[in-house]
């Protein structure tokens, strides 16, 4: 709890408790105060709240950077596996030419893991950029 969400929870509580003797005594003033209190309580709670949030998630940012930097190589190195078994069985299927063929997906395939290896933020943000798009092209507004 910081000290936003302090003040603005004792805030919300004294114009609970302004509000209630204004509309004890009958005084239109404390009825008022009282209610502006609260709105202003609570709006400095809430504040307060949303920075405690945006605080732990940039707090926990490291971590899932980690994590998603090891699903990224682990991804990468199934590729370049698949590839290399497609290859082969390229190669098995086509002779000599397919040998040929064979090798260069498999230089191809460890391009590609390498490439999302060295560079996993940039893949990151890529899969960010194309499933947002692909999320507007199915739910997004039609006119």
């Amino acid at each position: 709890m910081n000290k936003d969400e302090f003040h603005g929870g004792v805030r919300y509580a004294t114009g609970k408790v302004e509000k209630a003797v204004g509309d004890t005594v009958n005084s239109r003033d404390w009825q008022v105060d009282g209610v502006v209190d609260q709105v202003a309580g609570g709006a400095q709670h809430t504040y307060g709240r949303a920075k405690s949030i945006i605080g732990e998630a940039v707090d926990s940012a490291p971590e899932l950077l980690d994590e998603a930097r090891d699903r990224l190589k682990d991804a990468g190195e199934r590729i370049a596996d698949v590839a290399g078994d497609t290859a082969a069985r390229a190669k098995d299927a086509a002779g000599k030419h397919g040998k040929v063929a064979a090798d260069a997906a498999r230089e191809h395939g460890k391009a590609a893991a390498k490439t999302v290896q060295d560079t996993p933020a940039l893949w990151a943000v890529a899969a960010l950029v194309g499933g947002y798009a692909l999320g507007w092209l199915i739910h997004g507004r039609r006119a």
